[in-house]
């Protein structure tokens, strides 16, 4: 299959879901650093007839506090058009009342200053980098087994990602342990959870299939996306492995090489 067939099965596309770490950036030290042609891809996503989200799994900050970096690396985005699972998570913890015990990094426990935590009722688990701890895990668990109906939320299910020095373990991996531990299934919030990409979809006022994500993680970009009924892309960056164009479950529309390959090919075949 030709590279760009993909863009034949995108004719009555209306917005674009963007991905940020690994199809953006790559987190790191500092700002980390822009993806070469990611900056002027989503200008030129812009400057077309297309809607445009930013949906991401980051919950190392605040919204407002990783926009702000990505608008120092050169990028034109909103706090509004960015959906990531915290707002999400304190949304959900609200609505039912529940008072969470936080294993979250701290840039992002700003997110849950409203709540009451004390006397917990649930666990909630984050990319808590350093924070993921013995102690801290095992803080969590006892919470989790001191509870007749334990309850436990995950910001998202990642595996692993990308920084500019190698690959780091992701939540998911926590998360198993506290439910194999527990013998508890998280309720995911974030991708690849469909409530995450459908919120994303209202918000622009979009069907599943007029909308086309694009994610560098094979299983919850573009798997969520698709059993969502959208159609996505997985880029060649990021924590995208070879592997991935052969995983026996979940195949992207299509493979580009990053952002930019995507944008030249889909915008080329628009203006046909």
């Amino acid at each position: 299959m030709a590279e760009t067939d993909w863009v034949a099965c995108v004719d009555d596309l209306k917005g674009v879901v963007l991905d940020m770490c690994g199809v953006l950036y790559d987190s790191g030290e500092g700002d980390g650093a822009p993806i070469a042609g990611s900056v002027e891809a989503v200008k030129r996503i812009r400057a077309s007839d297309l809607k445009l989200r930013f949906c991401t799994n980051e919950t190392q900050a605040t919204r407002e506090s990783f926009v702000a970096k990505l608008r120092r690396l050169g990028f034109d985005i909103s706090v509004s058009e960015v959906f990531s699972p915290p707002p999400a998570a304190l949304a959900i913890l609200q609505e039912r009342g529940l008072r969470p015990h936080l294993l979250v990094h701290d840039g992002v426990l700003p997110e849950f200053d409203k709540l009451d935590k004390s006397n917990p009722n649930c666990v909630v688990i984050g990319d808590a980098a350093d924070n993921f701890s013995y102690k801290n895990l095992n803080d969590a668990f006892r919470v989790l087994m001191g509870l007749e109906k334990p309850a436990l939320f995950s910001l998202g299910r990642g595996r692993y990602y990308k920084e500019t020095d190698g690959l780091k373990l992701d939540v998911g991996v926590f998360m198993k342990a506290l439910e194999f531990a527990c013998d508890v299934e998280a309720e995911v919030v974030g991708k690849p959870a469909q409530m995450f990409f459908k919120s994303v979809l209202a918000d622009m006022g979009l069907e599943p299939h007029e909308a086309l994500m694009i994610g560098d993680d094979l299983v919850n970009d573009v798997g969520g996306a698709q059993r969502c009924g959208m159609r996505a892309l997985q880029v060649r960056t990021g924590k995208y492995r070879p592997s991935d164009e052969q995983h026996p479950s979940v195949r992207a529309d299509g493979y580009v090489d990053d952002l930019a390959a995507a944008v030249d090919a889909l915008l080329k075949h628009r203006s046909q």
